[in-house]
């Protein structure tokens, strides 16, 4: 990949990416140059976790309470499901009104009769998109 720098102070500044496809190498730099919150505190066991956005499977939110699912671990957020998607990058897309699903941790989807998607993440946890979602994460997966 090329890389060229051009210092102009009279310009706002801005960087463009010219990929052949989307990787998680393109995602981690768009993140960084956007500042978006690559880490959370989590509560588990009493205890303060830090969790690496990348690392987390979705977002939940169960009995007003938000979660944070890793690959084998639950972690209560203390923040609002509006406010998390706001910080998190293109690797996410809300797949219903409680839930976002970090993309690249999907394993597949299943296709129902009732005209809604089942999620099934590699870790074994399922979910759905519901059908007002259901354009926007076709779109997001290219599909």
């Amino acid at each position: 990949m090329k890389c060229t720098v051009i210092l102009d102070t009279n310009r706002e500044e801005e960087v463009i990416i010219y990929a052949h496809n989307r990787s998680e190498f393109i995602d981690e730099l768009e993140s960084m140059i956007e500042g978006k919150s690559k880490t959370l505190n989590g509560y588990s066991r009493g205890e303060i976790v830090k969790l690496d956005v990348k690392d987390i499977y979705y977002f939940n939110v169960e009995d007003n309470k938000l979660y944070a699912y890793g690959e084998k671990e639950k972690y209560l957020l203390k923040t609002r499901l509006c406010h998390i998607e706001q910080t998190l990058d293109n690797r996410f897309v809300k797949i219903n009104k409680s839930s976002i699903a970090n993309i690249s941790k999907i394993q597949k989807f299943d296709a129902s009769i009732y005209g809604t998607l089942k999620v099934v993440f590699k870790n074994g946890h399922t979910d759905y998109v519901s059908r007002r979602n259901l354009k926007n994460v076709k779109e997001r997966l290219g599909l």
